[in-house]
């Protein structure tokens, strides 16, 4: 999925994306300066939070605009642009990590971004990462479908959110063992009074691009953000509703 990130409210706005992360990071047990790839990095945050933990670390993204951001912010770290689904870097790693990625890699790339995955660890590598899972965000989504449906629009959900069973089948098929893997909801605080209109703005691009008048799309951002407001805005906060499916594999 090709998208144009507007990286400084992304950072600035959206930093709840990789303080999430952290969490996941601990599934981690390699041995201090082992070797980390943070796949799907942004803006480096977490990659330099890796790094603080004591691990050699290099963060991949697809985004130009991203890694801009990461190599202002941690110079120090190095950065590369690639793409998740078809990548090789010229050493293997101990570890590949990654959080909120493989959600917008779609369905079909998924066997090419595991192969690449499996190609990169060292045997007995770990693969540790987080993305959307099955019924992530659906009342969001839901909403939307209805709401462009009145408006005459088809609404394509852009994303790839698994069940457990469906990404350890992936994965045990390209030759790793699942180690651990979690499904589970995280109500997720947005921030401001404007937090729902401002996630759809920034998380769901794609499906308004078959409608060509800025007009109508504002009206179908503030009818979806009416609607969702009964039950995604609680105690006066704003709050996304996610699924999350988080893992761990190894290379055997």
């Amino acid at each position: 999925m090709n998208i144009t990130w507007d990286a400084e409210k992304y950072t600035s706005d959206f930093s709840f994306v990789h303080r999430y992360g952290n969490s996941v990071a601990e599934l981690i047990d390699a041995a201090p300066g082992s070797l980390v790839l943070d796949l799907g990095c942004g803006n480096g945050a977490l990659t330099k939070a890796l790094q603080d933990q004591g691990y050699k670390v290099i963060g991949m993204d697809a985004s130009k605009e991203l890694l801009d951001v990461a190599r202002k912010n941690h110079p120090e770290i190095r950065f590369v642009q690639g793409d998740a689904a078809d990548f090789v870097l010229p050493e293997p790693v101990d570890v590949v990590f990654s959080n909120a990625v493989f959600h917008w890699i779609e369905k079909e790339k998924q066997p090419d971004l595991i192969k690449c995955v499996y190609h990169t660890l060292k045997k007995n590598g770990q693969f540790v990462f987080e993305f959307g899972g099955s019924n992530n965000n659906q009342l969001i989504h839901s909403v939307l479908e209805t709401v462009f449906r009145e408006h005459g629009f088809c609404y394509k959900n852009p994303f790839y959110f698994p069940t457990i069973g469906e990404y350890a089948s992936l994965l045990e098929n390209a030759g790793f063992q699942v180690k651990y893997a979690v499904l589970f909801d995280r109500l997720t605080e947005l921030k401001g009074e404007n937090g729902m209109e401002e996630w759809i703005r920034m998380f769901v691009k794609t499906p308004f691009t078959v409608i060509q008048s800025q007009q109508e799309k504002k009206a179908i951002v503030n009818q979806a953000v009416k609607e969702l407001k009964k039950d995604l805005f609680i105690n006066g906060k704003w709050y996304a509703d996610y699924v999350r499916i988080r893992m761990k594999a190894v290379r055997v």
